[in-house]
């Protein structure tokens, strides 16, 4: 996970407002959307909750443990979100929850209208898509890990929700609130490819090219061979994997390496130098760079607050 899929937190309740230590709630209501800040400052099982659009929630500080959809209950932590129908019920517990290590997260409820809207506007204007058949949410991928893009915009929707104070404040949620819902599906998309690729590989083109990248991520790879395997020309390639997955195919090969070091770090047992090399990279102060902006860490940090 990296450093920056973290969401900022917002201000804690002041103790004297608090109406309960579970599930404390605030409210901001905004065109199409409603932001809900959730806190909890002591343990509780089977809290339930629900609401009539579909949520996007997203943990800022603490553990939860959910249960959906009735099926087990699954451990829910910050820099990951859930997407969860609507009239759907929640069932929540807060295993660690205490006055010196409450729970924090977002709710936000998204008008109907809003996401058929958002997805029909990029149905029509970007058709052309090459790993699903259309633009959309796709509920059997409900439980994700934050991209950064992701993660960007959630908090910039915090910052409009909480903070903004101007005439155009619902014109200004509107526009970012069709910005989420695009790197929402896009963070989908990846998470279903990381998934599937392989199953896909053989009848999907964006699908066998990541198979190869990942195949031969300690080679050199560029653009233009990857678009020749795609079958597809450069800009057209180049286009497609952006639009649909949110970040360049050179993107995706730099993310791939720093995964692929993070676990060789991980091991103890290889220098920096070592996993640079071992994971693709041929430039060591790049590759410690690369690191550190990736997951907040320089890769000897990391190595040494893993181990230690």
């Amino acid at each position: 996970m990296t450093q920056s899929n973290f969401i900022a937190g917002v201000p804690w309740r002041n103790p004297k407002d608090l109406k309960t230590l579970v599930e404390n709630r605030t409210t901001y209501t905004l065109d199409n959307c409603e932001l809900n800040i959730f806190e909890t400052h002591q343990e509780a099982e089977n809290v339930n909750l629900v609401f009539g659009d579909l949520v996007l929630t997203t943990m800022l500080k603490g553990k939860k443990v959910m249960h959906l959809f009735e099926k087990p209950g699954f451990d829910y932590l910050p820099g990951e979100s859930v997407i969860v129908p609507p009239n759907e019920v929640m069932k929540i517990d807060f295993p660690e929850a205490k006055w010196e290590n409450p729970t924090q997260c977002i709710a936000l409820s998204i008008s109907k209208e809003m996401i058929e809207n958002t997805f029909n506007m990029l149905n029509e204007r970007f058709s052309s898509r090459v790993l699903t058949q259309e633009w959309g949410l796709d509920l059997s991928y409900f439980h994700l890990i934050n991209t950064n893009e992701l993660s960007e915009i959630i908090n910039r929707f915090i910052k409009i929700g909480v903070k903004e104070r101007s005439r155009e404040k619902d014109l200004i949620a509107s526009l970012a609130l069709k910005e989420l819902l695009i790197r929402l599906s896009q963070t989908q998309a990846r998470d279903m490819l990381e998934k599937t690729y392989k199953q896909l590989a053989s009848g999907n083109r964006l699908a066998f090219v990541v198979d190869y990248i990942k195949q031969r991520i300690r080679e050199d790879l560029n653009l233009e061979e990857l678009a020749n395997k795609a079958c597809m020309s450069k800009a057209h390639f180049l286009r497609s994997f952006k639009q649909e997955l949110g970040l360049t195919p050179m993107e995706y090969v730099l993310k791939e390496r720093l995964k692929l070091a993070k676990n060789y770090l991980k091991l103890g047992s290889y220098q920096v130098k070592e996993v640079a090399i071992m994971a693709g990279f041929k430039n060591i102060s790049y590759f410690i760079r690369a690191f550190k902006q990736e997951f907040g860490k320089t890769p000897k940090v990391y190595q040494t607050d893993f181990s230690g």
